[in-house]
């Protein structure tokens, strides 16, 4: 003895498999569609339902003649003997509604914990993400993120602490639980854009921002701004670091917090050029050593350190100069420096990106592009174009332009 269906044949397997797909459905069923069947399938069912000749390779049984033939052949109902050749029917429509209540308790919860109702506009973030749809599929995830994120919604305004910080207090002393790009960061973004009525950050600048707004500020350590050539005059430790640093042609690191409490500073006259790319950075370092005139770079969005540097150089009565790539995203720095720092364009004019791509002619997509406010022409030239130019193509006009600021030494 096998234990084997005595109707579990190898001929009846498709009738087996399509009997069982569709019970499986869950709904109420009528007739069921059969095959494709080889010859021996044809024989098989014609011998089941008693046929006086061979049905056709796709044929369409009535459930009601075959549960008469099978209780006729072995005395149990259909569902029993699929059951028992291919293992539990299903109710994929029970499971799909179980599945649509699962779901609808996530966003039920959501919209009911007391975060959201504590300030009501954060219903328009939970009906966002309920348009967006579960996290990975998963009600246990999405819930598991969420209430990750509804603690530190709870938590702001902050009082000033760094986001590592505050996502060590808050998330089972995760440092980088809330570090850009996560999905977390992402959700809790979302929900201060909405409680601010801000647009959702698109960028790393307005996403610094957005925290900033509500009272988490950058790491004082970590958040760090590249410089050389800085004499500045004055005798507190921000003055002598900077000082030391451009006596020996090095570059200087200074941190959000040496810039925060840099002591004694005395006026600062004359240009400060800003980069971009800190390529262009160690060029000037490279060319003019000791005689570095001073250059700061952003590197990319610049941080908080970055601009707390521009503001106190601005303030000290440099002029602040900036030049960076002709890309979309460089255009949009730019305009985010000259905003924030009251710095002006060098070299990024649309006559000067128009010679500089005849070096690239084959250069890559600037990407989208958006207006430069300082000269209208710009984007449209390199919307004509179509060609990215990145400051290393022009650095050798840069340089002759920092050679015309190096003092004798």
């Amino acid at each position: 003895m096998t234990g084997r269906h005595p109707l579990d044949l190898p001929a009846l397997r498709p009738l087996w498999r399509a009997v069982h797909d569709r019970l499986s459905a869950g709904r109420p069923v009528g007739r069921i569609r059969v095959g494709p069947l080889d010859e021996a399938g044809r024989e098989a069912l014609a011998d089941l339902l008693g046929l006086d000749r061979l049905p056709g390779a796709e044929p369409t049984i009535p459930l009601a003649r075959l549960e008469t033939a099978v209780a006729d052949a072995c005395g149990r109902p259909v569902r029993e003997v699929v059951a028992a050749i291919l293992g539990p029917v299903g109710d994929r429509a029970a499971d799909r509604e179980r599945e649509a209540g699962r779901r609808a308790a996530v966003w039920d919860w959501l919209a009911g914990h007391e975060v959201v109702t504590a300030q009501p506009v954060l219903l328009e973030w939970a009906a966002q993400l309920r348009g967006h749809g579960l996290i990975d599929g998963s009600p246990e995830r999405t819930r598991g993120l969420l209430t990750a994120a509804l603690t530190v919604l709870a938590a702001v305004p902050a009082d000033g602490e760094p986001l590592p910080v505050l996502a060590a207090r808050l998330l089972d002393g995760d440092s980088h639980a809330l570090d850009d790009g996560t999905r977390l960061s992402s959700l809790v973004l979302r929900a201060l854009a909405v409680l601010y009525g801000t647009g959702v950050p698109e960028d790393a600048a307005a996403r610094r921002a957005l925290w900033s707004r509500a009272g988490v500020t950058d790491d004082e350590l970590s958040a760090t701004v590249l410089a050389a050539g800085l004499r500045l005059p004055g005798d507190g430790p921000l003055a002598r670091t900077a000082r030391i640093c451009a006596e020996a042609g090095h570059p200087v690191s200074l941190t959000l917090a040496q810039l925060r409490s840099p002591g004694p500073l005395g006026g600062l006259g004359g240009p400060v050029h800003l980069t971009e790319n800190p390529s262009v950075l160690a060029l000037a370092l490279r060319r003019f050593g000791p005689s570095c005139p001073p250059v700061v770079c952003t590197s990319g969005w610049p941080n908080t350190a970055v601009v707390h540097l521009l503001h106190l150089l601005a303030d000290r009565g440099a002029a602040l100069r900036h030049h960076g790539d002709f890309d979309g995203e460089g255009i949009r720095i730019a305009a985010h420096v000259l905003a924030r720092t009251g710095a002006a364009p060098w070299r990024m004019t649309a006559a000067d990106y128009r010679a500089a791509v005849t070096r690239v002619p084959a250069g890559p997509d600037p990407g989208r592009l958006t207006p430069a406010p300082w000269d209208r022409d710009l984007v449209d030239a390199m919307a004509e174009l179509r060609t990215a130019v990145v400051e290393e193509v022009v650095a050798d006009e840069l340089m002759a332009d920092l050679a015309r600021q190096v003092r004798p030494r």
